[in-house]
């Protein structure tokens, strides 16, 4: 079917040529036909449109390679059909005149025909029966043997000599009758015993639509006085047809897997209809000879008549039973498919989970076929989750799985392994393809989305790896885990590919976690501290406290690179505990001795690592309290993605506000930022990341930035510092726009608490004399 139901052309062709012949033989049998030429035109074409249907189901990749096999071979046989009805037309008139002689070639090629469609059915496979099943059939296929003989002798073989004498032979008399006998108990096993994945509607269609053209033969006895007829004219439209609607019949079911065979119906109504056509034969034959015999005949067909019809009023009883049971059975499995379904699939998105997603990697690894492995991880997804709440990041990975599945091939597998990671198998490509395909899908998946009220553009990073002999479905996500770990590391929003290199990083990365763990132990960690200057005379208004760790074999190891792992592998809570502890104890050391002169502010950089800790800021006031330190001197800075959630780290931000510590927000500008921040938190200090001071002695927009910041702080009350400042050309700059703190080696580099102690012995307090030139 096409469109909205309608006929295919093909198939309303092949039904026009079947019926416009059968109704030319049923015509014939009353009308003498002028052009008897004309009757086998259209059946060729008929047997052609049947092979067409045959081979175009061959090429459904999705059906079983033994039910393509099927078709084919039927494909073959309606294909031999049409060679065959033009052999048996060129026979029909060899002599000028319209006969019903039938030539030894053509008879073979008949013969070849059922041969091959009895062997294809035979070699479908079937289903288990028990002997019993067995038993009961033999019984049943003996009945219709038995009755199907009684006719073809009774009609045909008893008057062989007629059939003889009209056609020249009485070979195809003989042949075509056990070729219907054959083929009728080929076709009655076939329905009972199964035919594997083929459909069961076309298997039916298919059998008696070949039975019928069989049996059509037995016809040619009564038509010997017709030469201008044919019995081709009823067995190859049947056979045509019947070919081609069950061919279009397979061709349009679903696929489905194989299931459990049907119950084996031995006692259907074939054996029935057969005793009954037995018992009618009986009757037309004794029936001339009226008197005693005919009429015990009539009793005992009566008697039999009524056995059969209680009978088949209990087998009707037995069939509704059956039929519940089979109700109930396919309820059963509905719910075992279901079951099956949601141990297989992930709830949310309804795509392959991490187990289906292993067995069908391990059975590609079995094929020994390349493919590629990628794993893909929304970046920030537990911001969103955090300011947009839970349910706005299930309709996000809903929206992700649903742009991954549009632009997978049917051959390819998406999955969720958890949370925000998917994994792809992309078998049957190659490297370049794969790197193509993986870029659309990025950009994909990038695209805006509305949800919930909320426009968002998602970033999403990628690893991919090859499969090689001797993997494991966890050794690919594995590493292609780590070269998706290896794609955020330089931003995000894209994709990598695996290399061997990366384990090195990987192994080093894990050394250097495992060595910092040790760290504090070992008494490696020191903090410095970077004087914050007041602008234009350089006096000193605070300090950041920056940790530094020196390796027993490395020798000083850089912030930017142990404090990333640190984050990583959680020790950062450790970490940045003693790194608030030092810090405290100085202050108040400071405090206790210089008094109103110690440094106003002193900053910590606190991670949201610890801020999600429970308890953090009790903590912290315990610690307050112990040390003695006044609250508002130290101030705790903490970056923007520390602050963009709802959850534990923002109320601990308010917590520490509410101790009387003041709140810095660090390196603002640089990541997911957001002016609402300045509103919605307690911040009192907002430090200018030094990306954006590089550029403020150029025109740039950078420096409209920056020239824009100071007039957002000057109007919320919010003291602006600029970091990284490195020439006087910038501290110039700065202090022109309305900029009152800056830090950076300009004015000191990180010094230790002694360096500290000296600039506070000065007075009046400065960190650097050559700034007079700002006044």
């Amino acid at each position: 079917m096409t469109g909205r139901g309608r006929p295919e052309a093909t198939t309303v062709a092949g039904l026009v040529l079947g019926l416009f012949d059968l109704a030319w033989f049923l015509i014939g049998l009353v009308h003498q036909w002028a052009h008897p030429i004309v009757g086998w035109i259209p059946l060729p074409f008929g047997a052609a449109l049947a092979a067409y249907a045959c081979r175009r189901v061959t090429r459904r990749g999705d059906l079983a390679r033994a039910t393509r096999r099927f078709w084919g071979q039927m494909g073959l046989a309606c294909a031999a059909l049409a060679l065959a009805i033009v052999s048996n037309a060129a026979d029909a008139f060899r002599g000028g005149e319209p006969t019903q002689w039938i030539s030894s070639r053509t008879l073979a090629i008949y013969l070849l025909i059922l041969g091959v469609a009895i062997w294809a059915l035979l070699r479908l496979p079937a289903w288990q029966r028990t002997r019993r099943d067995w038993f009961r059939f033999a019984l049943d296929a003996g009945i219709l043997l038995l009755a199907n003989s009684a006719f073809i002798w009774h009609y045909s073989l008893r008057k062989i000599d007629l059939w003889a004498s009209q056609t020249g032979s009485a070979l195809p008399t003989v042949a075509i009758s056990l070729v219907a006998s054959i083929s009728m108990l080929t076709f009655i096993k076939v329905v009972f015993a199964g035919a594997g994945e083929l459909d069961r509607r076309a298997l039916h269609i298919l059998s008696w639509g070949v039975a019928a053209s069989a049996v059509s033969g037995s016809v040619s006895i009564f038509i010997t006085d017709r030469p201008y007829l044919s019995t081709t004219f009823l067995a190859a439209p049947l056979a045509a047809m019947a070919a081609q609607t069950a061919a279009n019949r397979q061709f349009h079911a679903a696929q489905e897997a194989p299931g459990a065979p049907p119950p084996a119906r031995h006692a259907g109504v074939l054996p029935y209809l057969a005793a009954a056509g037995m018992s009618a034969l009986l009757i037309a034959v004794v029936a001339p000879g009226g008197g005693e015999v005919l009429t015990i005949v009539i009793w005992a067909v009566a008697m039999t008549v009524l056995v059969m019809v209680r009978q088949f009023g209990m087998l009707r009883e037995n069939g509704r039973l059956l039929r519940t049971v089979d109700a109930n059975l396919r309820q059963l499995r509905d719910y075992q498919a279901q079951l099956a379904h949601q141990v297989s699939h992930d709830t949310l998105t309804e795509i392959p989970n991490r187990a289906l997603f292993n067995d069908r990697v391990t059975a590609q690894l079995a094929d020994g076929q390349p493919f590629h492995v990628a794993l893909l991880d929304l970046d920030d997804f537990k911001v969103i989750n955090d300011r947009l709440g839970h349910g706005t990041g299930d309709a996000l990975l809903k929206v992700v799985s649903r742009r991954l599945h549009e632009r997978m091939r049917p051959t390819d597998t998406v999955a969720r392994l958890g949370g925000d990671e998917f994994t792809l198998l992309l078998p049957g490509r190659t490297a370049d393809e794969t790197a193509v395909l993986m870029r659309e899908l990025v950009a994909a998946v990038q695209q805006p989305v509305l949800l919930h009220g909320q426009d968002m553009v998602v970033r999403i990073s990628a690893g991919v790896t090859t499969a090689h002999d001797g993997d494991t479905p966890e050794e690919l996500i594995r590493r292609a885990d780590v070269a998706m770990y290896s794609a955020k590391q330089v931003g995000g929003g894209r994709t990598t590919w695996f290399d061997p290199m990366m384990d090195k990083l990987a192994d080093a990365d894990a050394q250097l976690g495992h060595d910092l763990r040790q760290a504090l132990a070992r008494d490696e960690l020191f903090v410095l501290y970077q004087p914050i200057v007041e602008l234009p005379h350089g006096g000193l208004a605070g300090v950041e406290a920056l940790v530094r760790w020196r390796h027993p074999e490395h020798g000083l190891v850089s912030p930017a690179i142990f404090i990333p792992v640190a984050e990583r592998n959680g020790s950062i809570v450790d970490v940045g505990w003693w790194i608030l502890e030092q810090v405290v104890h100085q202050a108040a050391a400071w405090e206790r001795e210089y008094g109103p002169h110690a440094p106003e502010k002193v900053s910590v950089n606190i991670s949201a690592r610890q801020l999600g800790e429970p308890g953090f800021a009790d903590r912290v006031a315990a610690l307050l309290r112990e040390t003695g330190l006044t609250p508002y001197r130290l101030v705790a800075e903490v970056t923007e993605t520390a602050v963009l959630g709802t959850g534990e780290a923002l109320d601990a931000v308010h917590e520490l506000h509410g101790l009387g510590m003041r709140v810095a927000l660090d390196d603002f500008g640089t990541g997911q930022s957001s002016l609402s921040l300045l509103v919605d938190t307690p911040v009192r200090v907002l430090k200018v990341d030094k990306s954006f001071v590089d550029g403020v002695t150029v025109s740039s927009p950078q420096a409209v930035i920056v020239d824009g910041l100071i007039g957002i702080t000057d109007g919320l009350a919010i003291e602006a510092v600029a970091e990284g400042v490195e020439t006087a050309e910038q501290a110039h700059r700065l202090h022109a726009v309305g900029y009152r703190y800056a830090q950076g080696f300009h004015f000191a580099r990180p010094m230790p608490p002694e360096d500290v102690a000296l600039l506070l012995d000065q007075a009046p307090i400065s960190v650097t004399g050559n700034l007079d030139n700002l006044n």
